[in-house]
């Protein structure tokens, strides 16, 4: 996303059907106010019946793939991580993530359950680039595993997809932060070392870019000046360890309190009106409200995360 953006930043129009029946279409030209509401926020005003895309040509190789360090090793890592992306090209998007290593094909056997943090990487741009950005990274400290190469794109995108199944116990609680400044790092290695599920997770986004780049009140989305954004998953395959996991979560983003910045919208659980407008901020939040009562003023479309009608 650093080098093309978010999903809505190319999209090109809708064709939404709205809670009185009507059919209409929005773009930056047409409906243009229904557009940029739909542009971050979510299900609340119709049904889009057509998504209209700018697209863009990827691979179909790519230089992509995690690189895994002992647990132990995160300040060093996460601080070598700090300096070496910043000043990274767009075409490179990274996602640090913390686990015990997955009972997954590509993990050796030894490695599995140990506690583990990872920098999976993917460069949008020319293979031999890719692998001259990502060198300083697959030769920093010890790493335990190195899958970072040339591969198809979408075997990259799907590699982590057997590690979260439908039918286990999810609970996730999300932040934004400007930096990884010493704290910020110093409580991301301390909650990293208390994880006990082995599918409890943590992944940490890069942003930036062409994210960035987008003028604030050009689309409902909000925190386009963040520098990170925290996913913390406290994960269970059954009930019986899922109160666990949940506190571990809580804890983890609460010690993140003094510096968080915004929330991205759709990493929201069922968390209550007032994290809703946190996430969109006050002035974006009123604008969605009052856009609401134009298209959906009975508020219909309320099984989300809801923008009641002004």
């Amino acid at each position: 996303m650093r080098k093309y953006g978010l999903t809505i930043d190319n999209l090109l129009s809708v064709d939404i059907v709205t809670a009185g029946g009507e059919l209409l279409k929005a773009s930056e030209t047409v409906n243009a106010d229904l557009f940029w509401g739909v542009r971050g926020g979510g299900g609340n005003f119709g049904i889009v019946t057509e998504f209209e895309f700018r697209l863009h040509a990827l691979g179909p190789e790519v230089f992509a793939g995690p690189i895994f360090w002992l647990m132990r090793d995160a300040p060093r890592v996460l601080r070598f991580y700090r300096d070496w992306i910043a000043d990274c090209p767009d075409e490179l998007m990274t996602i640090v993530v913390q686990r015990r290593a997955p009972a997954l094909p590509f993990v050796p056997a030894e490695l599995v359950g140990k506690h583990v943090i990872a920098v999976a990487a993917c460069y949008a741009g020319p293979v031999e680039d890719g692998a001259r950005a990502m060198r300083p990274l697959k030769s920093f400290g010890q790493p335990v595993l190195d899958l970072c190469g040339p591969k198809p794109y979408l075997v990259h995108q799907s590699m982590f997809d057997a590690g979260f199944p439908h039918g286990w116990w999810y609970y996730v609680r999300s932040c934004d932060v400007a930096e990884l400044n010493d704290d910020v790092i110093d409580i991301v290695a301390e909650h990293g070392r208390r994880i006990v599920s082995p599918i409890t997770s943590v992944a940490l986004w890069q942003r930036g870019g062409a994210v960035a780049r987008i003028g604030a009140n050009e689309t409902a989305f909000n925190g386009r000046s963040a520098g990170f954004t925290f996913n913390i998953a406290g994960n269970s395959e059954s009930a019986s360890g899922f109160d666990a996991e949940r506190d571990w979560a809580r804890g983890y983003w609460s010690a993140l309190a003094p510096y968080r910045t915004s929330t991205y919208v759709n990493f929201l659980m069922d968390e209550g009106p007032e994290r809703i407008r946190q996430a969109y901020g006050a002035a974006k939040y009123d604008r969605l409200k009052t856009l609401k009562r134009t298209y959906d003023p009975e508020n219909f479309f309320r099984l989300n995360q809801n923008i009641p009608p002004a």
